[in-house]
């Protein structure tokens, strides 16, 4: 299992996150934002293989992209089409379906699904292109259990709403752990490899007290599995960064591997960004450092800066964490 990322979009442009989550088995692919332009450097088909569309938040530098997506998505049905956001995402997204003429659509059958992630639940709307999208059918709502968004068999994704003067989601994508045999253990037992070691790594399938290769499976799991957490990125864009949302953020990023985070401003403009509801490149370095991550990789950057005083926000970042660095071909 691996999770693989690419930054789309380029320094000082707008930026958006693709994330594949590659079970071994297959590869779930998942998009963060739609900027303008930022599909432009992926495959087409990726873009049509895109299995969930999230949203941070709906101001035009995250959003403007969503129509090269949904051209190239609109009639889709071999695969689930669904977006998630903070509350008003149906709303929004209806509005975008709407919005182009629909009148040689007869015999096409997608259906979209548009989340709202609330704080204390989930609700959903079905689009249908048979009617043009203009019934909004409410599905039931769903309890968030903690931050939790999406379960699927070898990842999560998770969602904390942060202030932007609007509700700006934060995303942590993290893979489940796996379980491995130890092959030192199970040669101290005597023991020897066979199909029973893939049923003894599900108890589902192999339940506790049932009996394999003279064990009881429960013992066995004690004795042989070894865990291996999985891979984890964030994506973090376009909120407040004070004492309060960093404290909030540190244990929820603890154990992330990448992090990948705004940085639209120098420390120095620290009050134009408090301003604005942003963050700097600081601030970020700073709740990365906090949090113990492994890496952390800055986007998001403003135009008013020039190279120079990109390469000087690097430095202010590298300064508080040395593991920040720029998105892939940022220089």
């Amino acid at each position: 299992m691996a999770i693989r990322f690419k930054v789309l979009g380029g320094a000082g442009q707008d930026n958006a996150l693709w994330v594949e989550v590659d079970s071994g088995q297959g590869i779930r692919r998942l998009l963060f934002d739609c900027g303008e332009g930022c599909l432009s450097s992926l495959a087409f088909a990726d873009v049509q293989s895109t299995d969930h569309l999230f949203f941070s938040h709906f101001h035009m530098d995250h959003v403007s992209g969503f129509d090269s997506f949904f051209r190239a998505n609109f009639n889709r049905e071999d695969r689930a089409n669904r977006i998630w956001g903070p509350p008003g995402s149906g709303r929004i997204l209806q509005h975008r379906f709407q919005s182009y003429l629909w009148n040689l659509h007869e015999g096409l059958n997608a259906v979209w699904r548009v989340s709202d992630i609330g704080e204390a639940d989930i609700r959903t709307w079905r689009y249908e292109l048979p009617d043009a999208f203009e019934t909004a059918h409410e599905e039931a709502a769903v309890v968030r259990d903690g931050a939790l968004v999406l379960e699927e068999d070898d990842f999560t994704v998770e969602a904390m709403t942060m202030d932007h003067r609007t509700p700006s989601m934060a995303y942590r994508v993290t893979e489940k752990t796996r379980w491995n045999i130890d092959p030192a253990a199970l040669a101290a037992l005597g023991l020897r490899p066979g199909p029973w070691l893939k049923a003894l790594k599900d108890p589902l399938e192999l339940a506790d007290d049932a009996v394999v290769e003279g064990w009881r499976a429960g013992e066995l799991r004690e004795k042989l599995l070894v865990p291996t957490p999985g891979d984890s990125i964030a994506y973090l864009t376009d909120f407040l960064m004070d004492e309060a949302a960093a404290e909030r953020l540190e244990p929820w990023l603890a154990g992330c591997k990448t992090v990948v985070c705004e940085s639209q401003y120098r420390a120095a403009d620290l009050e134009l960004a408090q301003k604005n509801f942003h963050m700097t490149a600081v601030q970020g370095a700073a709740v990365a450092k906090r949090a113990g991550v492994e890496e952390l990789v800055l986007i998001h950057v403003s135009s008013r800066y020039t190279r120079e005083e990109w390469a000087a926000l690097l430095d202010e970042a590298r300064a508080v964490f040395p593991g920040a660095r720029f998105a892939e071909g940022w220089g």
